[in-house]
């Protein structure tokens, strides 16, 4: 158990923050499944851009490292790609 008033602060603040990441984190696997799963074109358009912006704010505050969202951002947008183009060529 903590012995100083700073050590305690500390354990309740990470607490929080670790709450707070755990939720976002949570929400961003879940729109990058959902955008991974969807074959219509122009929902996979609208939703993209707000993926990526939640990835990049993810990687910013460290929440995520900013590797791994380079690469969830480059799959999806290759996955976009072929749905225009799917929807393109039909």
């Amino acid at each position: 158990m903590a012995n100083h008033k700073s050590a305690e602060k500390r354990i309740r603040s990470s607490q929080t923050k670790r709450t707070s990441n755990r939720y976002h984190a949570r929400t961003v696997r879940n729109a990058v499944k959902k955008l991974k799963d969807t074959s219509d074109a122009t929902e996979a358009g609208k939703s993209l851009p707000v993926v990526v912006s939640q990835l990049d704010k993810l990687a910013k505050k460290g929440v995520i490292h900013k590797n791994k969202a380079a690469n969830l951002k480059s799959k999806l947008m290759k996955k976009a790609n072929v749905t225009k183009t799917e929807k393109a060529a039909n």
